[in-house]
């Protein structure tokens, strides 16, 4: 997840340049002053380790963590800085909120547009209330609108990212593949284009998982992460599938309350098979605050992390044997125009 608002020594420069009526103005100070508070509840990693206040429990995640941060340097040539190198603890669940918009009738997100970072699809939140709020605004607009609380998010090397409490609980796969990820943005990023920004950055964090459990050899954690996988899997081809069918019938000329009534048909029919896989999942309910209010918007937010990820997985095995070189291939694509890019991706389908 990248960091669409503008870094911290840039600042002053952004509000002086909507000091004559900026429409932003105000998600610009929110969205600094966030930062600002994650960079202040940051203290060094082995300071919390050796702090007496720290759980036993804590404490075990933060050295895991501290070993993921390593070999993502080591081992998938990431970059070694101070990123990952502290721990910060939020008071909150998540560390913002994003909000994904769509038309009514589309699967294309809406994009806002932001000084120094270019245009992405989501909007970022550093407080529940005001991205709730701004969702309200769009859906009164007739918006379909998703909410998506994060767990953690980049700064693109402007700021060293911190561990954060909001994830370090998570099991030793996951918490590899959100650093691994977070830190392929600091690698590759381009701007206007978030669907090739996330696809590269999850292509990364698979690869480095993999083969973080190989360095491991354990087969029960590999068994774990082999079943997540699946599930996700399964996920993704049901999204897929019917954003196919949505997507065939948002191209019909039929009168809006027929397509609405359509629509609808669709989004019931994605539950009930949602609710079939739960059970061949044995009850896992992983995704159901995702089913909950399903839209457009939802659909959308998961084509943006999914959609061109087998392509820069083909790119990787080019390089299996040297990743800094995959990394430059992907540096050369990303100085093309996005339909350049595109062309370039979609011919390693």
């Amino acid at each position: 997840m990248t960091w669409q608002y503008f870094p911290g020594r840039l600042a002053a420069a952004a509000l002086l340049a909507c000091a004559g009526g900026c429409a932003n103005f105000g998600y610009y100070l929110q969205s600094i002053g966030g930062q600002m508070d994650v960079v202040e509840a940051r203290q060094p990693i082995e300071d919390a380790i050796s702090s007496p206040l720290t759980s036993p429990e804590l404490k075990r995640q933060l050295e895991l963590a501290l070993q993921i941060r390593n070999f993502a340097s080591r081992e998938l040539a990431e970059p070694d800085n101070a990123s990952f190198r502290s721990y910060a603890d939020l008071k909150r669940p998540y560390a913002l909120w994003n909000v994904f918009a769509t038309s009514e009738f589309s699967l294309e997100p809406h994009a806002w547009c932001f000084l120094f970072a270019g245009c992405v699809d989501y909007r970022g939140y550093f407080s529940h209330d005001e991205a709730a709020s701004f969702a309200d605004r769009l859906r009164s607009e007739r918006y379909d609108v998703y909410v998506a609380g994060v767990p953690t998010y980049s700064t693109l090397g402007w700021f060293d990212d911190p561990l954060l409490n909001t994830f370090i609980s998570y099991p030793g796969p996951e918490l590899a593949r959100i650093i691994f990820h977070e830190l392929a943005h600091q690698i590759v990023y381009v701007k206007d284009d978030t669907m090739f920004n996330e696809s590269f950055a999850v292509a990364v964090e698979l690869e480095g998982v993999k083969r973080w459990l190989a360095q491991r050899d354990d087969p029960a954690l590999n068994a774990e992460f082999e079943k997540s996988q699946q599930r996700r899997a399964q996920f993704q081809a049901l999204i897929a599938d019917y954003r196919n069918q949505l997507d065939v019938l948002y191209r019909q000329r039929i009168a809006p309350e027929a397509m609405r009534a359509r629509k609808a048909e669709l989004f019931m029919a994605m539950r009930q098979e949602y609710e079939k896989l739960k059970t061949e999942w044995g009850g896992f309910a992983g995704y159901d605050a995702f089913f909950s209010g399903l839209n457009n918007a939802h659909l959308a937010a998961v084509a943006l992390y999914t959609e061109d990820v087998p392509q820069f997985q083909k790119l990787i095995e080019k390089h299996r044997s040297d990743l800094a070189a995959f990394y430059a291939e992907v540096k050369e694509i990303a100085k093309l125009s996005k339909d350049e890019r595109n062309k370039m991706l979609r011919a390693e389908r």
